[in-house]
């Protein structure tokens, strides 16, 4: 059971992590808000909280000396799999800091004409705090909040890690995996070639196309006439 719930969990932190990878990628683009800048904080502070509960949960596990056998090998493969995740959530939360570091939302406003308008002072004032001017104001502010948000932490995701390390010595290498390098594709291979297969047999199967079987004939005659054409272009040069 605990193993099941910690399958579970590290179900939900892969998923997270993936869809923080992907509104990453859209940071500078032309998909790019303050909408989307939301968005990667709450799935990035959703994934710190689903790592911290599944790191808890995996390490009070594997310091069990009473854990052996298969079950033992199942959570370090569990264990391998999250430090996996984590590295990868680490690495995309110090792109996503480059890159809104590199594009930020808003940009100071520099005039550049000027247009002469004086007035008095608690005019102009009130002109400039203006409904639209307090909310580019507000947005500013969260940009750089998050920012600061944002290298704090990847500061605690990085200490986690070095945590795990200190208090699980579970090397990667070691661990065996259950299946093959390649298992996955070879079955998916093996999928499609009976998929192939079976259709095969039904064309053969099936009643003759003749307008078909003459096409191939036609196609057939136009390609060995263009190889022999080749041949004496060849001998001829």
């Amino acid at each position: 059971m605990a193993s099941e719930e910690c399958k579970a969990m590290l179900d939900a932190l892969n998923k997270v992590t993936a869809c923080y990878h992907h509104l990453v990628l859209t940071v500078g683009g032309s998909a790019d808000s303050q909408n989307l800048r939301e968005e990667l904080q709450k799935t990035r502070q959703k994934a710190q909280e689903l790592a911290v509960a599944t790191c808890a949960r995996l390490t009070a596990a594997l310091r069990d000396r009473n854990l052996q056998g298969e079950e033992r090998r199942e959570f370090e493969r569990l264990w391998v799999t999250f430090s996996g995740c984590l590295d990868l959530l680490e690495a995309d939360m110090r792109r996503a800091l480059a890159l809104g570091s590199a594009f930020p939302l808003h940009r100071p406003r520099r005039p550049l004409v000027r247009t002469g308008v004086a007035g008095d002072a608690s005019r102009v004032a009130a002109r400039a705090l203006s409904a639209r001017s307090l909310r580019h104001e507000a947005e500013s502010d969260f940009d750089a909040l998050d920012l600061g948000q944002l290298e704090r932490e990847i500061l605690q995701v990085s200490e986690m890690i070095h945590n795990m390390e200190m208090k699980v010595n579970v090397p990667r290498w070691t661990v065996q995996a259950r299946q093959g390098p390649g298992a996955e594709l070879q079955s998916v291979g093996a999928a499609a070639i009976s998929s192939v297969g079976c259709g095969s047999v039904q064309e053969r199967t099936g009643p003759c196309d003749l307008s078909k079987a003459k096409a191939a004939a036609v196609f057939g005659a136009v390609l060995l006439s263009a190889v022999a054409l080749a041949v004496c272009v060849a001998k001829l040069s």
